[in-house]
């Protein structure tokens, strides 16, 4: 390992006796660090500690330092590890480790230092300076609810807390710094009531840290797109329902989303259920974009903050709302019907006699992103006035960011899944720039 010098150079002004002279003499410049560098977070027994850890190196902007951090909660039988090594912009500081929350019940130690006196300084390698002999407390009276977990705590085992106890906490700690952004479920025993197992603690050494015992802290929502293509979608009501679920992050809501396009010889229906960036929770949204006659746009959009709540099991919520189908009453104009978000419209569609009171051909697309979908929706069909936009302009449907005929040719089409062309297929929710998910079944 090594630093590497940047040269410069000083002038000076020399007096001799002949003058005054100038002359430059070359200096060294700022050293870069080399730290040590790593990030690992992980749920582990108790029984595992002290633990013993190797990291990699990076090579620091000028005058930053070196920095480690380590955070230790421990709740019963496990505890959360979180280790964060590298470079800092922070001022240095002498080795300091906390205890800030003895127990009984949950406890939180950490370990922070920052340095800059030679490479590599951050070099704690054990989490053996944190460590602490079992508790010898004796049971209490209190049973609580014990669980700390990444994920959900839906099945928390009731255990006696350790006599002290007087409180059961349940709340969830996110942690962000670096490329860490984890959320942290916790229940157990405190001795406290209130929401405030960190006593005031926003930030340990390089890691900023958000408590929140509110219920959303700890929502689960349905989650997966459905994609659908057949006839008739506009009357005939169809499954929309996932067998997953996903835990939201902090701050989110759960959301349901369903866009139908009708062009009367072909309609889709494009449905997503997740978590999304918290919102004012609302009643279900029922808006029809466009026709008819002609060309039927329509959206459904739910936004709620209970568990499970986007629990919507067919797509009647939308097609109940929907104007009765009026008698066909054949015009005189002719276009091509397309609805497709597997690729383009075909060079030569289908054409279909149009409605009375459509006068125009569109042809277009709708570009969907977000919510598990970024793709194109190709659409041809019968419209009541030239240039129409079937969104009204609109560019939010429920979780959907949308824009109509964008210029933007850069596709991220779904591709079908193999054995046939009109499916229907769930996918697991993932912000993904490809817009794919696992999990595809053919209908």
């Amino acid at each position: 390992m090594h630093c590497e010098d940047s040269i410069s150079h000083l002038s000076v002004v020399l007096l001799t006796s002949d003058g005054l002279r100038w002359i430059s003499l070359p200096v060294s410049g700022v050293q870069a660090l080399i730290c040590q560098w790593g990030t690992h977070i992980s749920v582990r027994n108790v029984s595992e500690l002290p633990l013993e850890w190797s990291s990699g190196q990076q090579t620091c902007e000028d005058g930053w330092g070196c920095q480690d951090t380590l955070i230790l909660i421990e709740n019963g039988e496990k505890v959360n590890v979180l280790i964060s090594k590298g470079c800092t912009p922070m001022a240095d500081q002498d080795v300091l480790i906390r205890e800030h929350r003895a127990g009984p019940g949950i406890a939180i130690l950490s370990y922070t230092h920052v340095c800059r006196q030679k490479d590599n300084c951050n070099s704690m390698s054990t989490s053996l300076p944190l460590w602490t002999l079992p508790s010898t407390t004796g049971p209490g009276s209190l049973r609580c609810p014990v669980c700390l977990s990444t994920e959900d705590c839906d099945s928390a085992a009731e255990l006696t807390c350790p006599a002290g106890s007087t409180h059961c906490y349940r709340g969830a700690i996110q942690f962000t710094g670096g490329v860490i952004f984890s959320t942290l479920r916790v229940q157990g025993c405190a001795s406290e009531a209130g929401c405030n197992l960190l006593n005031g603690t926003r930030k340990i050494g390089a890691i900023e840290m958000n408590e929140d015992c509110s219920p959303s802290a700890f929502l689960t929502c349905q989650r997966g797109v459905t994609i659908y293509s057949n006839q008739d979608l506009s009357q005939k009501p169809i499954e929309w329902t996932t067998g997953h679920y996903e835990l939201c992050n902090i701050g989110e809501v759960c959301q349901e989303t369903l866009l139908l396009v009708d062009v009367g010889l072909k309609s889709m229906v494009v449905g997503s259920k997740g978590c999304s960036e918290g919102r004012m929770q609302d009643a279900p949204t029922i808006t029809i974009h466009s026709g008819p006659p002609g060309v039927l746009v329509a959206s459904y959009a739910h936004f709620c903050s209970s568990n499970r709540c986007n629990r919507a099991s067919n797509t009647s919520v939308l097609l109940t709302s929907l104007p009765p189908p009026a008698a066909p009453a054949p015009g005189n104009l002719q276009c091509p019907a397309c609805v497709n978000i597997f690729g383009s419209c075909p060079e030569n569609p289908e054409n279909v006699m149009c409605p009375s009171g459509t006068t125009h051909c569109y042809s277009g697309y709708i570009k969907i992103q977000k919510g598990g979908i970024y793709s194109k929706l190709y659409i041809q069909g019968c419209v009541t006035q030239a240039s129409s936009s079937l969104l009204n302009h609109a560019r939010k449907i429920g979780v959907f960011s949308v824009t109509e005929n964008s210029k933007d040719e850069t596709d991220l089409i779904l591709q079908p899944p193999s054995g046939g062309h009109e499916s229907l297929f769930s996918l697991l929710r993932g912000e993904a720039q490809n817009g794919l998910a696992e999990g595809m079944a053919s209908s």
